[in-house]
């Protein structure tokens, strides 16, 4: 694979997303499209309702015009587009009912659910149609289990899980920008030591698109990326590991999703067995929040861990090759 390609594509994405943050911005605040803070949230963001949202649109246009133009619009080409922007447009009717109703929360988890079900579907429809393979490797090891039909399943379950665990960490500026633009960076590096080249170039792009749109994105944020980013980038990544085959290897270089994720669970979870909170609020960067932390805290020790896991994740990755 060709590494200077991949820088091309990063910097062709970050540019395009930076160019659209200043023509999109001013448009979204025009329509008055400014987002609903919660009210059981942080007392600290409630100063920033009304700051746009829905800007996940930026990153979904730089991220398609750049891929678009690098890719070799192959069966990867479509199915990595296919669980990016299925999930994204899910994520853009869920910001967009809740702005027109002026109310926190959008579709309902059926109608969300509905519609995860039905992209990962097409997914699965398309990775089964390009002779797809359904063993998933064993991190570490030069093992593979075959799962045979149970596969589909699989990918059903990681798709919905990957893209609300993303979508969990997106409530502090920049927080989810700069991680997802680290899950991706690992991801990258080990499309180019499988030489799966689709998976490569649409991560370079997704890198470059959520760099671009930090810009716009860190504390004080301008814009934020709403559903329409979010679940988009949730999807996109857990195509990129099926197509480069390290399924399980997700479940560490995004740890700090499934973390996030995991926080909700056991905060659901005790609440309703004992009544009690485990953490002060969920997702646990909100708990963070709420012991004194400020935002860049919260921002930089996140990074932080999402590099560590990053490079676990890489270093792991030998073990497959």
């Amino acid at each position: 694979m060709d590494f200077k390609l991949i820088l091309l594509t990063m910097g062709v994405s970050f540019v395009l997303a930076v160019i659209l943050g200043p023509l999109f911005i001013p448009l979204l605040r025009r329509l008055k499209f400014g987002q609903q803070i919660r009210n059981d949230g942080p007392q600290t963001h409630l100063k920033k309702a009304g700051t746009p949202t829905m800007g996940g649109i930026i990153i979904m246009v730089a991220l398609t015009l750049a891929f678009f133009r690098f890719s070799e619009h192959n069966a990867d080409f479509y199915i990595l587009l296919v669980a990016c922007l299925g999930y994204g447009l899910i994520g853009f009717l869920d910001d967009y009912i809740k702005i027109v109703f002026k109310r926190s929360l959008g579709l309902t988890a059926k109608q969300k659910l509905i519609g995860q079900l039905f992209f990962a579907i097409v997914v699965c429809y398309l990775l089964n149609m390009s002779g797809h393979s359904t063993a998933i490797a064993i991190p570490g090891l030069h093992y593979s289990i075959d799962l045979g039909w149970l596969y589909y399943p699989f990918v059903v379950f990681t798709m919905l899980a990957m893209s609300n665990a993303v979508n969990f960490t997106d409530g502090v500026d920049g927080l989810l920008s700069g991680i997802s633009a680290i899950a991706f960076g690992a991801f990258a590096v080990i499309a180019m030591m499988h030489t799966e080249w689709e998976a490569g170039i649409f991560s370079a792009a997704m890198i470059g698109a959520v760099l671009g749109f930090l810009v716009f994105n860190a504390h004080p944020a301008k814009v934020f990326m709403g559903d329409a980013g979010s679940l988009g980038i949730g999807g996109g990544l857990a195509a990129v590991a099926f197509i480069t085959k390290t399924e399980l290897l997700l479940i560490v270089v995004g740890g700090v999703f499934v973390v996030e994720m995991l926080s909700v669970i056991i905060q659901v979870v005790s609440f309703k067995t004992r009544g009690k909170r485990v953490f002060k609020m969920s997702p646990i960067h909100h708990h963070f929040e709420l012991s004194g932390w400020s935002e860049w805290r919260v921002v930089l020790t996140f990074w932080t861990v999402g590099l560590f896991l990053a490079a676990v994740g890489l270093y792991i990755n030998e073990g497959l090759n």
